[in-house]
C-alpha cells in the first residue's frame, strides 16, 4: 500500500512538472510580413549591383591578364615584373571589394542587420509574450534547422504570431 501511495505521490508531481513547449516557423513568419519581402528586396538589388561591379572587375582582371599573356614574350623582364604587379594589384583590389561588399560584417551584412534585424525583434518579442500569456516553457523554432520528427499541429503558434503582430497568412 505504502508503495502504491509513493508511485502516485511520484507520478503526480512528475505530472505538475510537466513543462508545456510549442513552435513557431519563423520563416512562414517572415514570408507573411510585408515588411520582410521589401528589405529582402532592397537586399537583393543591393547585392546585385555590387555583384556587377565584382563582374566588371573581373572581366578586367581576365582581359589584363590575357594581354599579358599574349604579350610577355615582348616584355623585358622588368616590364614582365611591372605587368605582373599590376595584375596582382587589380586582383587584390577584386578580392578585398569582394570582402568589404560580401565577407563577414561586410557591408552587405550590415545592411542585412540594419533591415531584417527590427522585424525579427518584432517577432522574437511577440514570440515572448506568447510564452508568458500561455506559460510555454520552451518554443521552438522550426525553420532553424530544429529537427522535428512530428510536432502537433495545434502546438504550431505561427498564426497566433502573426495575428498579434497585424498580419493574416498568405499560405500553410
Amino acid at each position: 500500500m505504502r508503495t502504491l501511495i509513493a508511485l502516485l505521490i511520484l507520478f503526480g508531481s512528475i505530472e505538475l512538472q510537466a513543462q508545456r513547449f510549442a513552435y513557431v516557423d519563423v520563416k512562414y513568419i517572415l514570408e507573411n510580413v510585408p515588411e520582410y519581402a521589401a528589405a529582402q528586396e532592397k537586399l537583393n538589388e543591393i547585392s546585385n549591383q555590387w555583384q556587377g561591379e565584382v563582374q566588371g572587375k573581373r572581366q578586367e582582371l581576365e582581359k589584363l591578364f590575357n594581354n599579358f599573356r599574349d604579350e610577355q614574350v615582348l616584355y623585358t623582364d622588368e616590364m614582365r615584373q611591372r605587368k605582373e604587379e599590376e595584375i596582382q594589384a587589380k586582383e587584390d583590389d577584386l578580392n578585398e571589394f569582394r570582402k568589404q561588399k560580401f565577407g563577414y560584417k561586410g557591408e552587405l551584412f550590415q545592411k542585412r542587420q540594419e533591415l531584417v534585424k527590427p522585424i525579427q525583434d518584432v517577432i522574437y518579442e511577440h514570440i515572448q509574450k506568447l510564452a508568458k500569456e500561455k506559460r510555454f516553457d520552451f518554443i521552438f523554432d522550426k525553420s532553424a534547422g530544429v529537427q522535428m520528427l512530428y510536432a502537433k499541429p495545434s502546438l504550431d503558434k505561427s498564426k497566433d504570431i502573426l495575428k498579434s503582430m497585424g498580419y493574416s497568412s498568405t499560405n500553410k
